[in-house]
């Protein structure tokens, strides 16, 4: 049977102080700052990738693996998800172990399992395209079930903050599928503009973005696990042993801090002995940063993207202004290419260029406050 798992574990601190990881905090994934195109309420980036599965996997099919602290918060989110269909990770330890605890108990509910990996922070459009992609997925891992299934984005620019998947020869029989010749950590400039030029012998894009995307059986994924990261293997299947028993929160408390941290590409993807990409030509956002976001808002007469209740910008062009405190006014006079967002207790100022140090900035206000603000 065809299953999704959504991987919504991240606590996107490049979209702080708004996404925080701190107790009683969203990450990004549950902040509602995605407006539908038919002027309807906000919605969230976890909303909006359910939302994509529609006719896609029946819904009683859909899981969600993220951090055990947001479980309620996600059920409130998504009302008609069922709490067995939450997995709850006491900690993150890196998507190697996400996909293999979704996979160990997937398997163990359905040992013929086929499951798409997807992630809860992009925006894809359009989603007909999207699913086009994924059904061809499901249908070459129902084929050829030794193969991991990844998804390429085409790339419209050298980018340098994604990494690349390269493109081998077509699998025979599997029209628009084709073999992975290898997997390109995130490069330098010089050659992403490689990367972005370089063509296959039919003309087509030879390298594309990798979108952290995936389809495969359970079992597939698990046997690789056990391959490449057996100590990983030992302790999930140590946690799926006690799924849906009176000793699940007991020993995934225990077994899951002791799993190493490893990300599915550099553990497995980039060491699998069969992987596959299928081209997915869709307008992708990976809704990371500050001005990842800013491409999801509408741009005023001086190209700033503002979302706050109450705002005043005079001979200010080119920011990002953002607040979610209606009753607080946010006034720019003569600034050009800042960030500025407002919370109740925390405001970030920086210059745009600097939107990928925010991380950096979390990390010291940690040091320096215990935690409070993080």
């Amino acid at each position: 049977m065809r299953y999704a798992v959504i991987v919504a574990g991240g606590a996107g601190t490049r979209l702080w102080p708004m996404s925080r990881a701190g107790a009683g905090g969203k990450p990004k994934q549950l902040l509602r700052f995605i407006s539908p195109a038919d002027g309807g309420e906000p919605r969230s980036l976890l909303q909006v990738a359910a939302a994509r599965l529609r006719n896609l996997v029946d819904p009683h099919n859909v899981y969600i693996c993220t951090g055990a602290a947001y479980a309620s918060q996600i059920l409130e989110e998504l009302p008609l998800l069922p709490a067995n269909q939450l997995l709850g990770e006491p900690m993150g330890r890196d998507t190697a172990n996400a996909v293999g605890f979704s996979a160990a108990i997937l398997h163990k509910r359905d040992p013929d399992a086929t499951f798409a990996v997807l992630t809860a922070d992009h925006i894809i459009e359009p989603v007909d395209v999207f699913q086009a992609a994924m059904n061809k997925a499901f249908d070459a891992a129902e084929k050829r079930p030794e193969y991991l299934f990844t998804f390429g984005i085409t790339p419209t620019y050298p980018a340098t903050g994604y990494g690349y998947v390269q493109r081998g020869p077509q699998l025979p029989n599997l029209p628009g599928v084709y073999q992975v010749t290898a997997f390109k950590e995130k490069p330098d400039l010089v050659t992403a503009q490689k990367f972005h030029a370089a063509k296959s012998p039919s003309g087509e894009p030879e390298f594309a973005w990798n979108s952290g995307m995936f389809v495969w059986k359970a079992s597939t994924i698990l046997e690789q696990i056990r391959q490449h990261l057996p100590a990983a293997h030992a302790g999930l299947m140590k946690i799926a042993a006690a799924w849906d028993t009176p000793r699940q929160a007991e020993v995934i408390n225990a077994v899951y801090p002791t799993l190493q941290k490893v990300s599915i590409d550099i553990g497995i993807m980039e060491k699998a002995p069969h992987v596959a990409m299928i081209p997915m030509p869709v307008q992708w956002l990976d809704v990371g940063s500050w001005p990842a976001l800013a491409e999801t808002l509408p741009n005023d007469a001086q190209d700033n993207a503002v979302e706050a209740g109450m705002n005043v910008l005079i001979d200010s062009f080119n920011n990002i202004v953002i607040s979610n405190d209606p009753e607080h006014l946010v006034a720019l006079l003569g600034v050009s290419d800042m960030i500025v967002v407002h919370t109740k207790d925390a405001t970030l100022v920086c210059p745009k260029t600097d939107d990928q140090r925010v991380k950096e900035l979390v990390d010291r206000v940690k040091e320096k406050t215990g935690g409070r603000y993080q």
